[in-house]
């Protein structure tokens, strides 16, 4: 993979959210094992649907009330028969596990990393 340079202005035109994950439920219409998620992201930006393929590393139940990071102002993706608000941030393994990127406990949803 390339490392494509980009400046700062390209950077802070993402705006990457704290949520917290409310509801999981199974996504057996996915290509690949997936849950959909809903995700609240605090009073401003509400609750945003999600998927995401993190079935090897996470149980449904360990997910809720877990905070993680989003992209939040993608366009919304079709992705079967859902649509996916946001992008949710994890880091890819060189087995193809996805491991969360997951704020500390204080966070405040909503909240911009900076």
């Amino acid at each position: 993979m390339s490392h494509l340079k980009i400046n700062w202005n390209d950077f802070t035109k993402v705006d990457i959210r704290c949520g917290k994950i409310v509801n999981v439920e199974d996504f057996p219409e996915a290509l690949n094992p997936s849950y959909k998620l809903k995700i609240d992201f605090g009073e401003n930006l509400g609750i945003k649907k999600s998927s995401a393929q993190i079935t090897d590393l996470y149980e449904k139940d360990d997910l809720l009330d877990t905070l993680i990071l989003a992209v939040v102002n993608f366009p919304p993706k079709q992705i079967g028969p859902t649509i996916s608000e946001v992008l949710v941030l994890g880091v890819v393994q060189s087995n193809n596990q996805v491991v969360l990127v997951r704020p500390d406990k204080g966070a405040e949803l909503g909240a911009r990393l900076a």
